[in-house]
């Protein structure tokens, strides 16, 4: 489906910010972990706004992909691409684990379970020798690309990054239009009628979980060669919070959603807590509870709702 001119133009203008970030005096590091951050929030999206399905657990991805490529590449001398990909398999591989006990659970239930299994992660990173424990991994080199591009160069590793990004997320968008797109958003609609016309509704919903688990470990393996670290805090509770926050306050079920949502809130916690410090938290709580009740779907949601009346009501009038 081809996306209408406004969004176009949008991600025409989006392109450009991103590939003009360095050049026109953006923090480097900082615009890196934005793009970290909105991954994940995609990666969420694609089970939150396509499936219906509320994970709380999601920060067990995003922080065992970021341990295992910080662990794999400090300590076992891999390469940054090796790395890289040996935490997306074990992103993967915990995902299948995680959503085989849970998919057979909806709505509360699936979410707790979720929470539970994501706190039995977080106590492995805990007492686990290989993390570091409270201290974490520290000092995580980016290595190189190829044998000869250095990826120390916050400039270099930026388009690096960048480029998974979008890679990244080209696939999120071709999945969610694929035909197992569609099966997903028939089964956020009408679960039982989707069951009802034959699908085995266990399965799209495994694989989808499966999916969004390895993107999420995707942007965590990033987060932790941009920053060159990773600590308990990737597998907290407080992340996986935050990554529903981003993607409910940008607009769950919207592609562009996550981006702004979750530019909105590390924008806010960078700029605030340098002004008002832990009271930043407070602002973003007010700001989120303002965007539920007059945004109820999101910054990106009520725009795309009412521009499609406005398109709508001119298709009429013409």
């Amino acid at each position: 489906m081809k996306p209408p001119r406004a969004a176009i133009g949008v991600y025409a203008v989006l392109a450009v910010l991103a590939l003009a970030a360095p050049l026109i005096g953006l923090y480097p590091v900082f615009v890196m972990k934005m793009l970290c951050y909105a991954l994940f929030a995609c990666a969420f999206n694609l089970l939150l706004g396509y499936t219906r399905m509320l994970s709380f657990g999601h920060a067990a991805f995003f922080g065992a992909a970021a341990y295992v490529t910080g662990w794999l590449i400090s300590t076992r001398g891999w390469s940054t691409l090796s790395g890289i990909a040996g935490g997306v398999v074990v992103a993967l591989l915990l995902g299948a684990v995680i959503g085989a006990i849970a998919v057979r659970r909806r709505g509360i239930y699936f979410a707790m379970i979720t929470l539970a299994l994501a706190q039995l992660v977080y106590f492995i990173c805990l007492e686990s020798s290989f993390t570091g424990g409270e201290n974490g991994l520290q000092a995580i080199p980016r290595g190189n690309l190829f044998g000869f591009i250095d990826l120390g160069r916050d400039g270099t590793m930026y388009y690096f990054v960048l480029a998974i990004f979008v890679a990244a997320y080209l696939l999120i968008r071709r999945i969610v239009q694929s035909p197992f797109g569609q099966v997903l958003k028939a089964i956020r609609e009408n679960e039982p009628r989707a069951i009802s016309l034959g699908y085995r509704v266990d399965r799209y919903k495994l694989l989808a979980f499966v999916l969004s688990a390895g993107l999420a470990g995707l942007a965590g393996a990033l987060k932790a060669l941009v920053l060159g670290f990773a600590t308990l805090s990737d597998v907290s509770q407080g992340t996986s919070g935050d990554v529903i926050l981003m993607t409910m306050l940008g607009g769950s079920g919207t592609f562009l959603g996550p981006l702004v949502g979750s530019g909105l809130v590390l924008t806010l916690e960078e700029y605030l807590s340098d002004h008002i410090g832990a009271w930043a938290t407070v602002v973003i709580g007010v700001i989120f509870v303002v965007c539920v009740m007059v945004f109820r779907r999101g910054f990106v949601g009520e725009i795309e709702r009412r521009f499609g009346r406005t398109s709508s009501s001119e298709t009429k009038a013409g």
